[in-house]
């Protein structure tokens, strides 16, 4: 695998992830989009050196490229693409709902968690 291209792989893996770790809707639709094109790079990689379309009779086996690192290829393009759109119909819904595209603590989580947290007080022998 040519370095450049690993560097390439690991740079949008790196910059990826950290914007998915922001709180605006706007970053996290960016860094899946990253993720994505990281994800594409690294499967044209792994395919190999280039060579003859693999057609049957065309040429010889072993000077022909493969033909699966471009299938998934183009089926992590698709996905990538319906998840981009996926998430920026929910950033366009969190914009009209509040005005703004930061991603808020969820209330009832906290409210949940706090009650697993809270100290128990001794068993009631009554109410058993």
């Amino acid at each position: 695998m040519n370095a450049a291209l690993l560097l390439a792989v690991g740079g949008l893996t790196a910059v990826g992830l950290y914007l998915l770790t922001g709180r605006s809707l706007s970053r996290i639709i960016l860094g899946y989009s990253l993720l994505g094109h990281a994800t594409v790079v690294a499967l044209i990689t792994a395919g190999g050196p280039a060579g003859w379309p693999p057609i049957a009779g065309q040429a010889a086996p072993e000077d022909m490229s493969n033909p699966l690192p471009q299938a998934l290829t183009l089926t992590a393009i698709v996905i990538s693409f319906g998840l981009t759109l996926f998430l920026l119909a929910l950033a366009r819904r969190q914009r009209t709902l509040s005005g703004d595209d930061l991603v808020e603590d969820d209330l009832e989580d906290r409210r949940i968690a706090a009650a697993e947290n809270a100290p128990t007080g001794p068993e009631d022998p009554v109410a058993t």
